[in-house]
C-alpha cells in the first residue's frame, strides 16, 4: 500500500528532487538543468511515482537520452522516489528567459 504524504511532506520531497536535479549537468553548456530552466514541472505522488516535465534547449537535441539517464541516476538519491518518468515537452518553447540569473552570468548572457 502506498504511503500517504501530507502536502508539506510532498513539498519537502519535491525540494529534494529539485536539489538532486541540480546535479544533472547539460554537457554542452556545463550548467545544471534546473538553472537552465529546462525543468517545467515535478509531479510526485504517494506511490513514489515521479514525473519530470522538461524541455531541451533545441528540438532534436541529441542529449535527451543522456540527460534522461542522468536524471534517473540523480533521483536514486531520493529514497521516496520509486519510479521515474521523464516527459519531454516542447511547449512552452525554451528560451534564455527561463534561465536563472546564475546561469545567465555563467554563460555571459545579459
Amino acid at each position: 500500500m502506498a504511503e500517504q504524504y501530507t502536502e508539506e511532506q510532498v513539498e519537502e520531497i519535491k525540494n529534494k528532487i529539485l536539489e538532486a536535479l541540480e546535479n544533472v549537468i547539460d554537457p554542452e553548456l556545463g550548467i545544471d538543468i534546473i538553472n537552465l530552466g529546462l525543468v517545467y514541472e515535478i509531479i510526485f505522488d504517494d506511490s513514489g511515482l515521479t514525473e519530470i516535465k522538461m524541455t531541451l534547449t533545441t528540438m532534436g537535441c541529441p542529449l535527451a537520452d543522456l540527460l534522461t539517464d542522468q536524471i534517473h541516476d540523480a533521483l536514486k538519491e531520493v529514497k521516496e522516489v520509486t519510479e521515474i518518468k521523464v516527459n519531454l515537452v516542447w511547449y512552452p518553447a525554451w528560451s534564455v528567459d527561463k534561465m536563472s540569473r546564475y546561469a545567465r552570468i555563467a554563460l555571459g548572457i545579459r
